[in-house]
């Protein structure tokens, strides 16, 4: 590919090609039906008409995980449903996205205190994109941290971010160092 070196801007394609794709991304959400608790009420009351989460591309809840590429978990995680919670988000196609949304679900909430069963976080047992604190939150709130995501998936690229070095070329030889010979 050496004859199309140096002839563009440096990210120019690359950029170009992810505008598309994470148009696409955030314009396609596919959420999980996933509720642990009451949290799952406001969830419920998010996807409904009044609050239209079909003009942020993302109406279609799914009921399988691999159908799905955001997870969010709505109500407290006790120790014997995070594996089952691992499981599921281990089944969904990447990119996956996962939003912690209630305060039980955020930090263990009132029952961590007290309790021996719950986890202390979701973000222990799968890794969080976007929390929603709140007990339990509104679904503006759920609206709200749905828009957050979108943002942070309009910044993802799937080249090289700039300022980093470069990637090696296969013709690239590394140098030996003293220490290595």
């Amino acid at each position: 590919m050496s004859w199309i070196e140096n002839r563009f801007e440096e990210g120019l394609i690359v950029t170009s090609v992810d505008w598309a794709i994470n148009w696409a991304r955030k314009s396609s959400i596919w959420p999980m039906t996933f509720g642990l608790a009451c949290c799952a009420i406001e969830m419920m009351a998010f996807a409904a008409s009044r609050f239209d989460v079909d003009r942020f591309g993302a109406g279609a809840f799914r009921a399988t995980p691999r159908q799905a590429d955001l997870m969010i978990v709505a109500g407290t995680v006790t120790y014997k449903m995070a594996s089952r919670v691992r499981r599921l988000y281990n089944q969904m196609p990447d990119p996956k996205y996962v939003i912690a949304m209630g305060a039980c679900t955020v930090g263990g909430g009132p029952y961590f205190k007290y309790g021996y069963h719950v986890v202390k976080g979701v973000d222990l047992v799968v890794p969080v994109d976007i929390y929603v604190p709140g007990c339990p939150p509104r679904p503006e709130a759920l609206q709200e941290g749905l828009m957050r995501l979108q943002d942070k998936i309009d910044r993802q690229t799937i080249g090289m971010p700039k300022g980093s070095k470069r990637a090696a070329r296969k013709h690239d030889v590394p140098v030996p160092t003293p220490a290595a010979v």
